[in-house]
């Protein structure tokens, strides 16, 4: 680890993680004191990082350890979830970071979130190093086949990918658009979403099953919080359940095998499915970020990998996230909103009321017509990648990145890829050598999650069909 670049030699203020720990691991003497942070989540999986720190710190450099640690926190709840906080380390440390994952805390956000979706308040527990859970993941592997007539469904907040497969043959395949977040009636989403699948059953002689792909966190089934039901929790919270259980509600009504699963697992999948490999952590760059793993033996680990709210850029003053209000999270660097912000940093003018979709589309247009600030705009955000990406690999373990996205479409997509592994080469080389950033070709990129989501459930031998 020779390199302990800072920032991304860009104007942008950009603090790379990566130059974080660097700075701690330079203080480290002869011997090292151990902070180790665990989430424990359900079935008693525990996702466990340890961080060696200098024995002696002084006031500054402990306020400075603890802020590193707290994003190291964050990251790995919203990597692999959890309702229990360990801590071990110095009080010095470790006192701070437990204090703010209280319900009065810096991160209310992600107390109230998480103790929604488990149902019950987030802990926190500072413990001797002897008591620390160890870590503890149960992969699955999931099989993807293709039999059949079936049906596949990509949610996203501002349109939605549905396709239909006879026999592994793509028969049908559209994107709907719809605006999920501005209405808080749950029957607008349901209604939607039935005559997108009832446009792509027309195109087959009959359905044998439905699979799914979601932004948002999912319990089973269950959304158990989403930013495509956040109008409805909002404005419309009687209704909210019903929002949430949307995907019972319509395999009862097609009485088939059926299975949904978050958006970023299904785009690792995708990437497992037609890029032949394993390994994979799939990135979507839509209206926020998506993020997907499989592991090295095509396994998954039942993280909820929802790093749109992960931190990538350790500077304080980076861009807020309007949902979370923290800085610096996934959402700010891969995302439309990522485009938004730095558009109008690099001179872009929009009307108050474009909605990030068309702002995205203007972007793409100048890009594709070589707009210099367009092109800025593609290239700062294939720094943040390429500064993300070993931080990414201290959580998981993968040696192929695949990107994709709204985000990545058109020339843009290739100036993020280009940018990203020249940045990777030219500041981690190590890195640059074990992992592998590509793209699916364009109809992958844009469809490529619904066709995936269709061969995930298992057509039975017997059983109605309709």
């Amino acid at each position: 680890m020779a390199c302990k670049c800072k920032k991304c030699n860009c104007d942008c203020g950009f603090i790379a993680p990566m130059s974080a720990l660097w700075q701690i691991y330079d203080g480290i003497g002869a011997k090292a004191d151990i902070v180790s942070i665990a989430w424990e989540r359900e079935g008693g999986k525990v996702f466990r990082y340890d961080l060696p720190i200098p024995q002696r710190l002084d006031p500054a450099a402990a306020k400075y350890v603890s802020y590193v640690v707290e994003r190291i926190a964050k990251f790995i709840v919203w990597a692999a979830g959890g309702w229990k906080l360990y801590l071990s380390g110095p009080d010095a440390v470790v006192k701070p970071v437990a204090k703010a994952y209280t319900k009065r805390g810096a991160r209310q956000f992600d107390f109230d979130f998480f103790t929604s979706i488990y149902g019950r308040n987030v802990e926190v527990e500072i413990v001797p190093a002897k008591k620390m859970p160890e870590m503890n993941e149960s992969p699955a592997l999931v099989k993807t086949v293709a039999d059949g007539c079936r049906i596949g469904f990509d949610l996203g907040a501002s349109d939605f990918k549905i396709s239909a497969l006879n026999k592994g043959k793509v028969v049908f395949s559209e994107e709907f658009p719809w605006d999920p977040r501005n209405n808080a009636d749950p029957e607008y989403h349901y209604e939607k979403l039935t005559a997108g699948l009832k446009a792509a059953a027309a195109a087959l002689p009959r359905v044998d099953a439905i699979g799914g792909s979601t932004a948002g966190v999912l319990v089973g089934q269950k959304l158990g919080l989403a930013s495509l039901f956040r109008a409805v929790k909002e404005k419309n919270p009687s209704k909210f359940e019903t929002a949430q259980n949307m995907f019972f509600r319509i395999e009862k009504d097609w009485n088939v095998p059926f299975a949904v699963y978050n958006d970023g697992d299904v785009t690792a999948l995708a990437g497992m499915i037609t890029m032949n490999k394993k390994g994979i952590l799939g990135v979507a760059m839509g209206s926020s970020e998506a993020v997907g793993y499989v592991d090295p033996k095509g396994r998954m680990t039942g993280r909820i990998s929802e790093l749109a709210f992960a931190p990538v850029d350790f500077n304080p003053n980076a861009p807020k996230c309007e949902w979370s209000g923290d800085a610096g999270v996934g959402a700010m660097a891969f995302s439309q909103q990522a485009v938004n912000w730095l558009a109008e940093k690099y001179g872009f003018k929009f009307p108050a009321k474009m909605a990030l979709p068309e702002r995205l589309k203007v972007v793409q247009a100048a890009m594709a017509e070589g707009d210099e600030k367009a092109l800025k705009v593609y290239i700062q955000i294939g720094r943040f990648l390429a500064h993300a990406i070993p931080w990414y690999n201290e959580f998981y373990d993968y040696e192929n990145m695949m990107i994709l996205g709204r985000v990545t479409s058109g020339l843009g997509g290739s100036i993020i890829l280009e940018t990203a592994k020249t940045v990777l080469k030219d500041v981690y080389p190590e890195w640059s050598e074990k992992i592998d950033i590509f793209m699916p070709d364009e109809k992958a990129r844009r469809l490529g999650q619904s066709v995936a989501a269709a061969q995930i459930p298992v057509i039975k031998a017997t059983g109605k069909k309709k």
